[in-house]
């Protein structure tokens, strides 16, 4: 048992030091080269929702860096409709964050009831637990940072700024920033796309990121084998 024990926590010293080193790194580095070293696939597979930030400021220029990577996503056209809107200002992250909890208190008190069952799986106990967390603490995260976009046709364009968003999670993962993507904000979205200078018709915010220095590590999140829903010229009904 020796040998795996230290792979074991060799492992977890090296995830520990890449996270608490992160500002760091960050911080002595020129921004255009922070993050250039991450692999592709190394970032995608270790990108998780990290919702525990710590409240220490982030460069900006950190933050235009991550926008920047999502405006190299595809988007119809190439009409590339998104807007990146940074919040750091406190007072108005205090006003988000009082309207968010009102939304997500109403969200999330079914989930709440439900968990008092012993039965109730721990690993959506946990995943709770931050969602909780970063709405009681999410006046606390240095970047508020919403993706908005053109509406077309009257409707807001949101498949066309997902793949942007994905790409500000990963920039966010590369660069050694935590990051989460939540929708909660919309229960209130005229009110905030008001607050911080969007248009609630023409240019709406369609997600809201909380960014900043991790509490925790990057690593892989827990998913199920590509086997259970990959398939070739057939897909064979599978129950969830």
């Amino acid at each position: 048992m020796e040998w795996p024990l230290r792979s074991f926590f060799l492992g977890r010293l090296e995830a520990f030091v890449m996270t608490n080193n992160s500002r760091d790194n960050a911080q002595g580095q020129p921004i255009d080269e922070v993050g250039e070293s991450i692999g592709m696939l190394e970032g995608i597979r270790t990108t998780r929702a990290i919702r525990r930030l710590k409240p220490d400021p982030v460069p900006i220029e950190l933050v235009k860096k991550v926008c920047e990577a999502g405006t190299f996503a595809p988007s119809g056209g190439n009409r590339q409709p998104w807007m990146f809107v940074a919040v750091t200002d406190p007072e108005k992250r205090a006003q988000i964050a009082t309207l968010y909890r009102e939304v997500f208190d109403a969200y999330i008190a079914p989930a709440v009831e439900a968990a008092r069952d012993p039965g109730y799986p721990e690993a959506k106990r946990k995943n709770m637990r931050a969602a909780m967390y970063l709405a009681a603490h999410l006046h606390e995260a240095p970047v508020h940072l919403f993706v908005a976009g053109w509406t077309r046709r009257g409707a807001p364009q949101s498949q066309a700024l997902f793949p942007a968003i994905q790409n500000v999670l990963l920039a966010c993962r590369a660069v050694g920033l935590g990051a989460s993507l939540t929708t909660a904000h919309r229960g209130h979205g005229e009110a905030i796309d008001q607050l911080i200078g969007l248009d609630p018709i023409k240019t709406p915010s369609i997600a809201l990121i909380p960014i900043g220095w991790p509490r925790g590590r990057y690593g892989k999140p827990t998913r199920r084998s590509i086997d259970t829903c990959f398939f070739v010229d057939s897909a064979t009904p599978v129950s969830e």
